[in-house]
């Protein structure tokens, strides 16, 4: 421990007067880098995009042994930091340093969750706060919501924990060059007319380090939608897909992110990068199709009641599509109808609800060719799964101890669709029974594709779960939009398919 705070005493003691290429302006731009405001941001036609979380962590896979490099061919990098450093340079090194901090402050909560979507913790935390609590929803893992610690709390039905921590260390940046090490403050601005690599991948040209709420920092891109959308298309539905099922998905994906921009306040950014959000690489190559798509559907969205719908899709429904109360403890959206997928003569042929276990196992058997989106490759599925994997599952998210047993897997609900929204597991624990509900059940049990299942016991330790679809099956089915553009859909009517009474309009940005 001596020697870690005799190397930083020697590293802190390399911080020098300034260079020829760095410059304090204490009251140009500070202030407004402490101001990232986001909505202004979106009305702008922008995205702040969490591109790297938790850096300077434990869980830093980015870092290089905590550095960062940011690195143009052409031009110059510029760097704005919140304590008034302006740098410029072909190159910006910077490093993550723990410093003790002078005087350790303990933090305490209540944490609520873990959820497995954002939804169902925003509903939590919206009952929460009509209790006259102030909460916050964060993602440090996964997601939880968050209250301040009181002595007179009282006993909540949902699960939940006591967090405490003491602060003893800051995770800070410092700009390295060949002769200064200098400290920085949060927001960090850095911005060149040219792409920026960073640890040697292409990013864009406009990003911020902000520090976030667990004590690590974010690397967020500033991008605008349509730049964005480039990075979204190609992994989210496929560059090869038919140009209408391109239209439709950059309508979709651009009003879902304006509707979902609000998923990380907290952190001062719109979006990340994974599955949480919409999938986000940086495009390496141009591809001309999905320009093409995102170019003649240009700041078009989806509205209802002249606001942006929360454009839900996945990958296959399965030939049946959801409503969004079944999928998350969320209220239901008028435009989300549970729908057949497929043609109108096979509209004929069932009825909704599909409610019980026979009449799903009949729609499972039906002729898969006569839905859209059949050829994808979780249209439908088998699982047989041991009770001893299901109830690893259950040890790994602590709702059984090691010497409970799975003895009963009943389903005890479905929705309008069929899909599962209440399932009870019991085990050999006397009088308890554990009952995930809606999108718990495929957190949990992340063997399932889809809620869409029946489940046959087949002996004492093996299950049938048998099924279709991939996600949720709420809003656009992605392979169900790919066929109908096969077959001649525009991408209106792919929409209008989907999205039942949504509008399509254009949206007006400040910039234009």
């Amino acid at each position: 421990m001596k020697l870690k705070f005799a190397f930083l005493k020697l590293f802190l003691g390399f911080i020098s007067l300034l260079t020829i290429n760095i410059n304090f302006s204490p009251d140009v731009l500070g202030e407004e880098l402490l101001n990232v405001e986001l909505d202004k941001e979106i009305k702008k036609g922008n995205f702040l995009i969490g591109l790297k979380q938790y850096l300077g962590g434990e869980n830093d896979s980015f870092s290089r042994k905590k550095n960062i490099n940011f690195l143009t061919d052409k031009g110059f990098l510029n760097l704005i930091s919140s304590n008034g450093i302006k740098y410029n340079s072909k190159q910006i090194n910077i490093i993550w340093v723990d410093i003790p901090v002078r005087h350790p402050k303990t933090i305490e909560r209540i944490v609520f969750g873990p959820f497995a979507s954002f939804e169902s913790a925003k509903k939590q935390s919206e009952k929460l706060k009509g209790k006259g609590f102030e909460t916050t929803i964060a993602f440090p893992k996964n997601w939880e919501v968050w209250i301040p610690f009181e002595d007179d709390l009282p006993q909540f039905e949902l699960k939940n924990k006591i967090f405490r921590k003491t602060k003893n260390i800051q995770i800070t940046p410092f700009l390295r060059s060949d002769n200064d090490v200098i400290k920085l403050e949060g927001p960090i601005y850095i911005y060149a007319e040219d792409e920026i690599k960073i640890n040697d991948v292409n990013f864009g040209n406009n990003f911020y380090l902000i520090q976030d709420s667990y004590g690590t920092w974010t690397l967020i891109q500033k991008i605008d939608f349509d730049d964005y959308l480039e990075g979204v298309l190609p992994y989210e539905i496929g560059p090869n897909s038919p140009l209408e099922a391109l239209k439709a998905q950059a309508v979709i994906a651009r009003t879902w992110g304006i509707f979902n921009s609000d998923r990380f306040n907290m952190d001062k950014y719109h979006l990340c990068i994974s599955t949480q959000c919409q999938v986000y690489k940086p495009p390496k190559i141009k591809n001309k199709k999905v320009q093409k798509a995102i170019n003649s559907t240009s700041n078009l969205i989806l509205t209802y009641d002249n606001q942006p719908i929360n454009a839900f899709y996945h990958g296959s429904n399965g030939g049946l599509s959801a409503t969004a109360n079944e999928s998350w403890q969320i209220k239901n959206y008028p435009y989300f109808k549970t729908i057949i997928d497929g043609s109108k003569s096979i509209n004929n042929i069932f009825s909704l609800p599909i409610s019980s276990e026979s009449d799903l196992n009949n729609f499972l058997d039906f002729d898969r060719e006569k839905f859209y989106g059949s050829n994808h490759s979780l249209f439908r599925w088998n699982r047989k799964i041991s009770s001893l994997n299901i109830k690893e599952k259950l040890i790994k998210n602590r709702l059984v101890n090691i010497n409970e047993n799975v003895l009963e897997l009943n389903v005890i609900e479905r929705g309008s669709s069929g899909r599962v929204t209440k399932l009870e597991i019991q085990t050999d624990k006397v009088n308890q029974s554990i009952v995930l509900v809606k999108d718990d059940i495929r957190r949990v049990l992340s063997f399932i594709p889809s809620n869409l299942f029946t489940i046959n016991k087949l002996s004492d330790d093996l299950w049938l779960f048998r099924g279709g679809g991939f996600g949720h099956g709420v809003g656009l089915s992605q392979s169900g939009a790919i066929e109908m553009a096969e077959l001649g859909f525009s991408y209106e009517q792919i929409l209008n398919h989907y999205y039942r009474n949504a509008k399509l309009e254009k949206i007006e940005l400040w910039s234009q």
